[in-house]
């Protein structure tokens, strides 16, 4: 989303390097920066670039700008990730927007002690995307003639990618799209009372009777295609909060 963080005036970018506690990622196509400034005519923190359980951080440390955020006080949270497809409606290049999720990472970033100043013990996780968000998403599109997809997301750990029997199994327990991030993320956004919607790309199809071999340089390829759209419900969105 390169496009949308020259769009945020005025800009202050900062490098994650020059943020105390930040985890600086490390996968190649994301930047590393945190982008303060104005957009359609609010405050806005973008990042450019995220960080990943994959990478050797824990979940502690992933969602440790999440905590940043609420400090500056950001009311509402858009996350935007790459996700593969195990639905063969949702093909490649869809927008979908996450209704619900499934956490399979094996891990919760909120386990541990709990400090009831940042959010409760046992957070409420009925309704973990915010359901006036993903109506606005909805109105959005709709005026801009965009088709957004809904469905259940999976998170694994990643960073390998999954068998044909594993793609089955989460179409089994009800799954539409998997993602190796973003779920941690939520998470502590709703234990910290921020309002969140995700807009995920699907770049990858996981149709496990019809699995071809992935391919790096055509996930970031889609990825990049669906920029214009993404930018377009984004801005939408943060233009109706």
């Amino acid at each position: 989303m390169g496009a949308l963080a020259s769009m945020v005036e005025p800009a202050k970018v900062i490098p994650y390097d020059d943020v105390p506690g930040f985890p600086v990622s490390t996968v190649e196509s994301h930047h590393g920066n945190l982008v303060l400034g104005r957009l359609s005519e609010k405050s806005v923190v973008l990042m450019q670039g995220r960080s990943h359980l994959y990478e050797g951080y824990s979940l502690k440390e992933i969602t440790f700008p999440i905590r940043v955020m609420k400090s500056l006080g950001v009311e509402y949270l858009i996350v935007m990730n790459a996700v593969g497809s195990m639905n063969p409606l949702i093909p490649r290049g869809s927008i979908v927007m996450p209704s619900d999720h499934i956490n399979l990472m094996g891990d919760n970033p909120l386990i541990g002690p709990n400090d009831d100043e940042m959010g409760p013990r046992f957070p409420d996780m009925s309704a973990p995307y915010d359901c006036a968000m993903r109506t606005l998403a909805r109105e959005v599109a709709v005026e801009n003639r965009m088709q957004l997809h809904e469905g259940v997301m999976v998170a694994v750990t990643g960073p390998s990618l999954e068998t044909r029997a594993e793609y089955r199994m989460f179409q089994l327990i009800g799954a539409d799209i998997v993602t190796m991030s973003t779920v941690p993320e939520i998470i502590v956004a709703v234990h910290a009372g921020i309002r969140s919607l995700t807009l995920s790309v699907v770049t990858d199809e996981c149709l496990p009777e019809a699995l071809q071999p992935v391919n790096l340089d055509e996930i970031i390829e889609t990825a990049r295609s669906a920029e214009p759209r993404l930018e377009i419900l984004v801005r939408g969105i943060i233009e109706k909060l």
